[in-house]
């Protein structure tokens, strides 16, 4: 059996964690902040993890992040 290829592009936006949770970063936290509250931008800091519905089509394009 060969090796799957990765999608680079979502490679680069999320992370398999240990215990086989999807994480990710907010989106809107490049520009145009300053029409944005300081409340909203500092819950966009922390990094969120992908629902249970969409985790499975990541980890099957993302095979070897883990």
């Amino acid at each position: 059996m060969g090796k799957i290829k990765t999608h680079k592009a979502s490679a680069k936006r999320f992370t398999v964690t240990k215990s086989g949770l999807v994480k990710m970063n907010h989106q809107g936290r490049r520009h145009k902040l300053g029409q944005k509250t300081t409340k909203r931008k500092r819950m966009l800091r922390k990094a969120a993890y992908l629902s249970t519905s969409f985790a499975p089509i990541i980890k099957k394009i993302v095979p070897y992040n883990d």
